[in-house]
Parts: structure tokens; C-alpha cells; sequence
């Protein structure tokens, strides 16, 4: 079972994540590739509207962790890229939504540029699901 991990040594996080998740890895391990606001038709889901586009990012890492066979509890790790930390409370009030305690970790980072100029946001991750 996944764990989240604290210490009073570490400051406590602003965010929706852990200081650090750990796992038993009897399991399998799955890599989900970085996920954008495409919806399954090609188009971008709230072009400019950074809470429906992370609203997506997590429906879609939720497919691709379900079509492995897991759940988004499994996941234990997400890497967020945006292009504005101003957005911060709102990408963290929908993660609320879709990842519950024990949190995975998570690191996220402003950058510049994106594949397509509408995306606001990119999130990948790991998951561990369990042996069949």
C-alpha cells in the first residue's frame, strides 16, 4: 500500500502532494507519458481557462492509469508543468478532486513553452498498480 511520508524536519507543502510517497514495489511499475488538455476528439479542452485544462490533464492520466488496470490511487508521482505559477491554487483545488490521501509526490515548474500555444498545463506520471 502506498504511504505518504512527513516530517517535521521539512516544511509542510502549500500544495495538494506529499513530502515523499513510499511504496512497497511488488507491483508493476507505469510511466504515463506527460498529458495535455486533448480531449479524445483532438480538440483542447478551456483554451485559456487553467482549472478546465487541469480538469482534463486529470481525466486523461486517469484513463491511461485505467487502461492499465489501476486507479489514480496508484499513482504515486506526478511531474506538473505550467506556464504561469501564478495558477498554483487553482491547479492544486482541482488535484483536490482527483487524488486523495495518501497524496503522491509531486514537483511542478514554470516553463516557457509548450507543444501547442493553448496548453496552459502538462502533468506525467508514475504509478505503481498491483499484480494481477
Amino acid at each position: 500500500m502506498k504511504k505518504q511520508i512527513t516530517t517535521d524536519k521539512l516544511r509542510q507543502p502549500n500544495g495538494h502532494f506529499s513530502q515523499a510517497t513510499i511504496i512497497e514495489a511488488s507491483g508493476k511499475l507505469l510511466f504515463v507519458s506527460g498529458m495535455t488538455a486533448r480531449k479524445p476528439d483532438g480538440t483542447i479542452a478551456g483554451v485559456g481557462d487553467v482549472s478546465a485544462q487541469t480538469r482534463q490533464v486529470c481525466e486523461n492520466i486517469k484513463a491511461a492509469v485505467e487502461a492499465a488496470g489501476g486507479s489514480l490511487e496508484d499513482v504515486v508521482r506526478v511531474d506538473v508543468y505550467v506556464r504561469n505559477m501564478e495558477h498554483f491554487d487553482a491547479i492544486h483545488a482541482v488535484r483536490r478532486e482527483y487524488f486523495k490521501p495518501p497524496l503522491p509526490a509531486s514537483t511542478m515548474v514554470e516553463i516557457c513553452k509548450m507543444t501547442h500555444p493553448d496548453y496552459l498545463i502538462e502533468i506525467n506520471a508514475i504509478a505503481v498498480l498491483p499484480s494481477a
